[in-house]
């Protein structure tokens, strides 16, 4: 199907382009971007969207989750990171089936269409379930099946195999999903196993995905697992993979250096960090140093919810506020650590991350018109990171399919039943 947006007020995201473009139109063929021009001249079997005083700019990319984690919202108040982990999730996970991860995960991804979030970096388990929420909702997912060795080397084995088996299984499976290994962290996996899962990477040249500095007690923890810091541990171990390290709270200064000489990105999670009592990481002193910093929400039980535009005010005002410099952070830097810095981080900048003749029309399209917090507009970039809501976002479009317009799903899943099933599996597990 081919689609034309027309007269919409363009933000590309592209870095050699005006940073805001009026009257634009963009003209889709499959699932690929093929003209970005004024007044483009269609026939009538062309879908015509009109954003006229609307905003178009690149899907959202979501570069640290847990998609099943959203029947974990709000369970985590009063918790530290290992209390929570220990005394909560990991009791409650050991609960879930298959069913539940797949129903868990379609309540993520129909919350992630309704807030502009086109692209998803997945760490869990039973992923094979949130591969199939993932290919009926429409959108496009990294994914793998978490690592970890903590509780025993027989089970940390099993783990391990079900990842080869499920990147045998996917490896080609579909354009909107790609794989990478998920390490849960250094604190909760031994040496010898973080080399068979990095010697795994390797071989089918797969990014790492991993959890790392996220507070002291991490530190510690590895510290007394390794025998080394934790940058000693990293340099290491990953030296020379392609490697997002989700959180980083707990970085120093020459840790940052270090981690722009491995060429590392960092997946930051600015509300789940608060949230945990975590801290705040160093993300100024990260983008100073040259660092690809992209935006990350965590799962729902410790991050609240999938909205990167909340994620983006936080972020900002954060560094802003801690630094006490109102300076730090403009706006257009904040759009793109959820968009290009995010692509980057999968390594996926060349189909994503920016809208551009012959990438992927991953895009999303705002209504600025419809809510009081966003007038009168005096600064359109400012008004994306600070006033928009993902609730604001009217259309979502992924690999050219339109997966919501003017905000009515039409993807075929039907949502109060997905949010039953999940009320149903969150009983079950308090009760059972």
């Amino acid at each position: 199907m081919k689609i034309c947006i027309k007269n919409a007020t363009l933000i590309s995201m592209v870095e050699n382009r005006k940073q805001i473009e009026e009257n634009m139109d963009i003209l889709i063929d499959k699932d690929r971007i093929i003209k970005i021009e004024k007044d483009i001249e269609v026939d009538d079997k062309v879908k015509i969207i009109d954003a006229s005083n609307k905003v178009v700019m690149p899907g959202l990319i979501n570069a640290h989750a847990h998609v099943a984690m959203s029947i974990f919202r709000e369970t985590l108040d009063g918790y530290n990171l290992q209390d929570w982990l220990n005394k909560k999730i990991w009791p409650m996970e050991a609960k879930l089936e298959k069913e539940d991860i797949y129903n868990a995960s379609m309540l993520s991804f129909i919350e992630m269409i309704k807030t502009g979030c086109t692209t998803i970096n997945d760490m869990y388990f039973m992923a094979e379930e949130t591969v199939k929420a993932m290919e009926k909702a429409g959108v496009r997912l990294q994914a793998t099946r978490s690592l970890m060795d903590i509780d025993g080397e027989e089970i940390g084995s099993e783990r391990l195999e079900e990842l080869k088996e499920f990147i045998n299984g996917y490896k080609n499976y579909n354009e909107r999903l790609t794989l990478n290994v998920g390490i849960h962290g250094l604190y909760t996996c031994s040496g010898p196993y973080v080399e068979k899962a990095i010697n795994l990477a390797r071989k089918e040249e797969l990014p790492v995905h991993v959890h790392f500095c996220e507070n002291f007690q991490e530190l510690q923890d590895i510290e007394n697992l390794y025998n080394l810091t934790p940058i000693k541990a990293l340099k290491e171990y990953f030296s020379g993979m392609h490697t997002i390290l989700a959180h980083g709270v707990k970085l120093t200064d020459e840790d940052i250096l270090e981690i722009k000489n491995m060429n590392m990105s960092v997946a930051h999670c600015p509300v789940s960090n608060l949230k945990l009592g975590c801290g705040i990481a160093k993300i100024n002193k990260m983008l100073e140093s040259g660092v690809n910093v992209a935006l990350g929400t965590d799962g729902q039980g410790s991050g609240c919810n999938l909205d990167l535009f909340e994620s983006m005010k936080y972020a900002a005002l954060l560094q802003k506020g801690i630094l006490e410099n109102p300076g730090l952070m403009p706006a257009y830097e904040m759009l793109k650590m959820a968009t290009i810095n995010g692509a980057k981080a999968l390594g996926l900048e060349k189909d994503i991350g920016t809208i551009e003749e012959g990438k992927k029309a991953d895009l999303i399209i705002i209504n600025m018109e419809n809510s009081v917090l966003l007038k009168p507009q005096n600064n359109l970039i400012s008004e994306l990171v600070y006033n928009v809501k993902g609730t604001d976002v009217d259309t979502t479009i992924v690999s050219g399919n339109i997966l919501m317009e003017s905000r009515r799903l039409m993807i075929d899943i039907n949502e109060k039943d997905i949010i039953d099933k999940c009320d149903k599996i969150i009983t079950n597990i308090y009760t059972s």
